[in-house]
């Protein structure tokens, strides 16, 4: 094996996790567990179950077809710690009834524990249109836009060639994604998730190195780890380049062109999330030349969602991670 020199890696864990509402999940082979700080010196933590799919089917199991499942799985875990987190958060902030405005008194009485659910569904419904509209249809829109323009017969033959769409679409969905993660950035509260993400990487990184899980031990080590989502997404914009040199272009179809081309490339999500799992696989497991250009694109983009955390921070990421390693060791992936 070879390992994270920098990091001086003596194991490669399974062990994952995801930043939360002032808190952290963290999985391990056998459960999941939820730390969130809901007071200057309490930490909540909270084991939850979620099944994963590929326990139900073998063919769920099988290389491409495990990233597309896993991805599945990664939303329904990030969505239900979400909604723990978010409710242990808001539970240990005391909020006085007269506080409260007429509307937010009429959506308690009348939704109660389920107002949290409500909105979060509706925000996920929203944000998966969007994304849709963002990442599939505009970035194809403006091209055939561009492609109709009809300026020179150099011009038209420039953008005539698949080459020239597939890659005008793939640096606008990259800038589109860094343009958005750096304008959430700003905003404080995601700034602390962000730091809550940096926590994460760092004590993965503490445990992989063999040391003792300390806030001191922890401090020290990076907070950009080649096995993250960041990385995961930051790859399938990269794979969406090459995937689309492999689709029509239908620029002379006018709008059901767009419509059509957008259809395909979300047909053909799967296979690009599929392909991306496995490489991400690749850079989490090996540390070679072939992984490191692989990963260095989204470690770049780590700069932008991860951040140092504080102490405190490091806290909860003890507390989420240590009640998931196992005793057997099975979280082992690779090691020296």
């Amino acid at each position: 094996m070879a390992c994270n020199k920098k990091e001086n890696v003596k194991k490669i864990t399974s062990i994952g996790g995801s930043a939360l509402i002032e808190g952290i999940m963290m999985r391990g082979p056998k459960n999941i567990n939820v730390a969130v700080r809901t007071g200057e010196n309490t930490i909540e933590t909270e084991e939850i179950t979620v099944k994963p799919l590929s326990a139900k089917c073998k063919f769920f199991r099988l290389p491409l077809v495990r990233g597309v499942i896993g991805m599945i799985d990664s939303f329904r875990l990030s969505y239900k710690s979400l909604m723990l987190s978010a409710d242990k958060a808001i539970n240990s902030i005391e909020t006085e009834e007269e506080e409260m405005s007429k509307f937010e008194r009429w959506l308690n009485d009348k939704l109660g524990e389920k107002l949290m659910g409500v909105i979060m569904s509706i925000a996920s419904v929203l944000g998966v249109a969007l994304a849709l509209v963002l990442f599939f249809w505009l970035p194809t829109f403006l091209y055939s836009l561009i492609a109709n323009l009809d300026v020179t017969p150099a011009f038209n033959e420039f953008v005539d060639l698949k080459i020239t769409q597939s890659a005008f679409e793939g640096i606008l969905k990259i800038l589109l994604f860094l343009g958005y993660i750096i304008a959430v950035s700003q905003m404080e509260d995601m700034k602390r998730v962000f730091m809550y993400h940096g926590a994460e990487h760092k004590t993965i990184f503490c445990y992989e190195a063999d040391e003792e899980l300390t806030v001191e031990n922890i401090r020290k080590h990076s907070r950009f780890h080649p096995r993250c989502g960041t990385s995961f997404l930051v790859i399938m914009l990269l794979l969406g380049v090459v995937i689309g040199l492999f689709i029509p272009q239908f620029t002379l179809w006018g709008v059901w062109g767009t419509v059509l081309r957008s259809a395909i490339k979300i047909l053909l999500l799967p296979l690009t999330c599929g392909i991306g799992y496995e490489l991400i696989k690749l850079c989490g497991k090996y540390d070679n030349w072939f992984t490191r250009i692989i990963a260095a694109p989204g470690l770049w983009a780590q700069r932008i969602t991860t951040r140092e955390p504080d102490d405190k921070m490091l806290e909860v990421a003890i507390a989420a991670i240590t009640p998931v390693i196992p005793d057997d060791g099975s979280d082992i992936v690779n090691c020296k």
